[in-house]
């Protein structure tokens, strides 16, 4: 197993890594709408969705992964009623390449940001 941390994503905010990896599999932590600084996103669903990506790609480069090699993603959102506006920017990252998903609307998520996700992806 190896640990992955990258600068260009945030700091984990617990006791946890980034993601790992375990033989040719990444799996990330979360990632939630922070910047590298660790400060919250301004703005609503769209800028906050458009943020996670940042984070998901920037720990999947670390790990030597990319968007085109994820296998599954799990999206926690706070509200359902935006679940069309979180596919249509879902679609801009995954527009070829589809990973099998599961989205979840949760009652609260750390830093009660409106998204999270986690991806697991094949090691180049």
């Amino acid at each position: 197993m190896k640990a992955i941390q990258t600068n260009k994503a945030p700091a984990a905010i617990g006791p946890y890594s980034q993601g790992m990896i375990v033989n040719n599999l990444f799996y990330s932590s979360g990632q939630i709408p922070l910047t590298p600084e660790g400060n919250m996103v301004e703005g609503g669903i769209e800028e906050q969705a458009h943020q996670v990506f940042h984070n998901i790609k920037a720990v999947l480069e670390e790990a030597e992964a990319s968007l085109e090699t994820v296998v599954k993603t799990t999206v926690f959102i706070k509200d359902m009623e935006q679940f069309p506006l979180i596919n249509n920017i879902y679609e801009e990252y995954f527009s070829t390449h589809k990973p099998a998903r599961s989205c979840v609307e949760v009652a609260r998520l750390p830093k009660d940001a409106l998204i999270e996700m986690e991806v697991v992806a094949l090691i180049k």
